[in-house]
């Protein structure tokens, strides 16, 4: 049996691992061919190897660690946690101190008419909630025809039944039997590569009416709502024009569609604001969330549920017949309650809005000017980079993703972890990121680019 006290080799690991271990989202034949990559110790931005590799974590882990790796603070919080009380429920009229301290806590950060949580277990359960949730309110108010959700392509909200469903991705409704009944999709709104000839403020008006056009083929009194991240994540870093929020805000407002905001990457200051849904004036009656809520450090998630679905929840719904196991799990708020704790004392949020932020931005905005790049975005601390055979008219690739794998080994071998999602790079720091792990950041991204252009152009693709 493996020790972790007492390692074994990394190609011993890598063998045990090939022999037992089946990952997400992964060709497993593929994988266990190449081996995967074994990761032993985080500390701040960076992460080390079983060959002692070190990386800069580009991605927060998986878009969570807001707060670096290897914070004792939120380690501690959890040992005295664990010595108190390691679990207990929150069913049977039973609540314990650290899911208390949490529910407030999040009600002093969200918006103000949104005041209760609903725990789960990560942002695909708090999705599976939401849709729980939502077709209940409406049911108590004598709509239960109202039970369509309308979500985007190509967007991600999780991979449960529920939560693939409502995300828009092909390969995923291609497996499995999703999506579920009562869920239909309109278009994103990616203006690089969607947008055409029109002028990003256009192409935000059109794809917003989308969904008033969707409402009206489906029938208002059928559809429940509409969910959204602020800005797509695992889509690509979709960053929406400034047209957009406004008009689908107005469109569910004046149509009695309830507007569900995901805030499962852009929650807890990703955007430089405790919400996305802050950013950019956004009133949601639901908000899940998860990933940075602990930063990742354990696995906890939330429904933040507005005033308004509570008041018809507790006047009409009685039980609700929903929950898991590890709802409120005490370890875990405990890690939740410390991590937004030191969120507010060492000032996050400015940091990233005055200091993290606008400076990578710019660096990263200059990227466009490699050969490679057609556009480059960001907001707050979350980008992406296109890459194109030419940049003039944003061509896509011959074979999509295969230019973005490339790229993206290459970013690994030069100690950068960017993620590639077709063919665009995307990253997503801890938000504790320095100037200077910035300048780290932008040059190791430079001599991934330079590569990557010389193995394409000698392979023939640009």
């Amino acid at each position: 049996m493996m020790n972790l006290g007492n390692l074994p080799t990394t190609a011993e690991m890598k063998a045990l691992d090939a022999a037992h271990h089946l990952h997400p989202f992964t060709d497993t034949a593929g994988l266990n061919k190449k081996g995967a990559r074994v990761i032993t110790r985080g500390k701040g931005v960076y992460l080390w190897d079983s060959d002692g590799k070190k990386i800069l974590d580009g991605m927060a882990g998986l878009w969570c660690v807001n707060m670096g790796h290897g914070r004792q603070e939120i380690i501690e919080a959890v040992r005295r946690q664990m010595t108190d009380l390691a679990y207990y429920n929150t069913f049977f009229q039973t609540t314990h101190p650290p899911a208390i301290a949490l529910a407030e806590s999040l009600a002093s950060i969200t918006p103000s008419h949104i005041n209760r949580a609903f725990f789960t277990g990560s942002g695909s359960e708090s999705n599976d909630t939401v849709v729980r949730m939502v077709r209940h309110f409406w049911a108590c108010q004598g709509k239960p025809e109202k039970q369509i959700f309308i979500s985007r392509r190509n967007a991600y909200h999780g991979s449960t039944m529920a939560g693939a469903s409502l995300g828009g991705m092909a390969a995923m409704h291609a497996q499995g039997g999703i999506p579920i009944p009562g869920i239909a999709h309109i278009d994103q709104p990616y203006w690089y590569g969607e947008g055409g000839d029109m002028s990003p403020a256009e192409f935000g008006l059109a794809r917003a009416r989308q969904l008033e056009e969707a409402i009206d083929r489906l029938g208002e009194n059928n559809v429940a709502a509409f969910i959204a991240e602020p800005v797509q994540g695992a889509g690509g870093v979709i960053i929406p024009p400034d047209t957009y929020w406004p008009e689908i805000s107005r469109i569910c407002r004046e149509r009695d569609i309830l507007l569900v905001a995901d805030e499962v990457i852009n929650g807890f200051g990703r955007l430089g604001t405790w919400f996305g849904s802050d950013h950019y004036g956004l009133r949601p009656d639901l908000m899940s969330t998860a990933k940075g809520l602990s930063s990742g450090y354990l696995p906890i998630g939330a429904v933040l549920v507005s005033d308004r679905i509570v008041e018809v929840l507790e006047q009409k719904g009685g039980e609700f017949f929903h929950g898991y196991t590890y709802s409120g799990h005490p370890a875990c708020c405990a890690a939740a309650v410390e991590n937004l704790r030191l969120m507010r004392e060492e000032n996050v949020l400015g940091h990233v809005r005055t200091v993290a932020g606008p400076y990578l931005q710019e660096k990263w905005k200059g990227l466009a000017e490699h050969p490679l790049v057609g556009e480059a975005r960001m907001l707050g601390l979350v980008g992406a980079i296109e890459l194109t055979p030419n940049k003039a008219t944003r061509a896509p690739f011959k074979n999509p993703g295969e230019v973005g794998l490339i790229t993206r080994d290459f970013s690994f071998e030069n100690g950068l972890v960017m993620r590639s999602v077709w063919d665009r790079m995307i990253i997503s720091p801890p938000l504790v990121i320095t100037r200077g792990e910035i300048d780290e950041l932008i040059e190791k991204a430079w001599r991934t680019l330079d590569m990557a252009h010389d193995k394409i152009r000698g392979m023939g693709l640009c």
